[in-house]
């Protein structure tokens, strides 16, 4: 048995597990507010039922290009179960949102590169900020280490007020923003950031998001100081910009985390903001509890 065979296999296994333990919502997480979620069955058999995003995705994420942190973060984001929720396909036309240190980058970029799009629209990297430079410099040097996989990649800037074009109007097929909410509130960019993705987007069109979840019962700090967002504050916020929600899942939940800890979100792995304080105790909590939803553009 070849070692991309088990990793299949295993990859299989986890998704029928997952399948078979779910509900439609993830033990403690009861009061996560919004909506009711869309059972994890639907996320799972959106995967498991797509045996072409399995067998595409088993290589990449076995791939010598993810170092062994990332691997390692596998099980708290579940990419398989996570771009299979959002129907991604080899032939996708796919927009990441300010795309970070490239997690997701380098899964989605392999994988679409042959048939498909991947566009980061990013930092700008001639702001006149520095931490905006640098994370744009990384992000570039990330992508010039493996040509071989992110040749194709179309990079674009999306830096509100003044760069919010990152694609022509109406031209992707599914834009994906992976706990960004919380960058954009303390700036109040986050309207016209949701318009931009809006205007981008065919009709019909998906949008992906995936947040760090708060706690419904205390109200939404509007800077989310803390880095949680209450999952009904993000569907009210993107519902405003023209979006319906579509669909929902727990794939990403964590029931263990409690969200009152010191240093918020980075409180847990893998900043662990308070270094060697509490480390056992947030390592066994593993990363935030998340909410994932799927909107789509109206055909309309």
């Amino acid at each position: 048995m070849t070692q991309i065979t088990k990793i299949i296999l295993l990859l299989l296994t986890t998704i029928i597990l997952q399948a078979c333990d779910s509900n439609g919502s993830s033990p403690g997480i009861e009061n996560s507010g919004g909506p009711p979620a869309v059972e994890n069955r639907e996320a799972v058999q959106a995967a498991a039922g797509n045996g072409e995003i399995i067998q595409g995705l088993a290589p990449i994420l076995a791939g010598d290009h993810r170092s062994a942190e990332n691997k390692a973060r596998d099980k708290y984001r579940h990419p398989v179960e996570t771009l299979g929720f959002f129907g991604l396909q080899p032939d996708t036309a796919v927009v990441e949102i300010w795309p970070g240190g490239g997690w997701y980058t380098e899964i989605i970029a392999p994988y679409v590169r042959e048939k498909g799009k991947f566009i980061a629209a990013g930092f700008d990297p001639e702001s006149e900020i520095e931490f905006i430079r640098q994370g744009a410099a990384r992000y570039q040097a990330k992508l010039a280490e493996h040509p071989e996989l992110y040749d194709r990649v179309e990079q674009a800037i999306l830096m509100p007020p003044d760069k919010l074009n990152f694609v022509p109007p109406e031209s992707v097929d599914l834009i994906l923003t992976f706990r960004s909410i919380h960058n954009w509130l303390p700036r109040g960019n986050e309207d016209e950031i949701l318009a931009a993705m809006f205007k981008a987007l065919k009709p019909g069109g998906v949008l992906g998001v995936v947040e760090h979840r708060g706690i419904p019962s205390v109200a939404q700090d509007p800077e989310a100081k803390t880095g949680y967002v209450n999952q009904q504050y993000a569907i009210d916020l993107i519902e405003k910009a023209g979006f319906m929600l579509n669909g929902s899942s727990e794939i990403n939940a964590n029931p263990a985390d409690t969200k009152d800890h010191p240093e918020g979100v980075w409180t847990l792995p893998p900043t662990l903001r308070l270094k060697e304080q509490g480390k056992d105790t947030y390592l066994g909590i593993g990363e935030s509890d998340r909410f994932t939803l799927r909107f789509i553009k109206p055909d309309d």
